[in-house]
């Protein structure tokens, strides 16, 4: 593997989690491996691991980009994703809040759906 894929597996799992990683690496498959691979090293490796901005605005594009772009499928590995960025429930709400705004108060209000429910099953306020 690469470097720039190292770098990507520490910033998922730091962002992630170790157990939800552990999951993904023990579902790839032959299939999927080389689109794992790519993510790790795009997303992971060069976005997530840049540090010209925080983990929590990061974290805070990241949701608010799901919910604009209606991609809710993540929308709530990112929202638990959140208890090691720093983003909290208010700087969620803010950005979805941005999303009604900006891309549409139907996906807004499904994220925030997705976000409350989230909250809830981790037992945060």
């Amino acid at each position: 593997m690469t470097d720039r894929y190292d770098a990507g597996m520490r910033v998922r799992r730091a962002v992630l989690g170790d157990a939800h990683v552990n999951r993904a690496e023990a579902a790839k498959t032959d299939f999927d491996a080389p689109f794992q691979e790519m993510i790790t090293e795009g997303a992971w490796g060069t976005v997530w691991a840049s540090d010209a901005i925080t983990a929590r605005e990061r974290s805070m594009l990241t949701i608010a980009l799901l919910a604009a772009t209606g991609n809710f499928d993540e929308l709530a590995m990112h929202v638990r994703a959140t208890a090691r960025t720093g983003a909290s429930a208010s700087d969620i709400r803010e950005a979805l809040m941005h999303v009604a705004i900006y891309a549409g108060v139907p996906r807004a209000n499904h994220a925030l759906k997705i976000a409350r429910e989230t909250f809830a099953e981790e037992g945060a306020p």
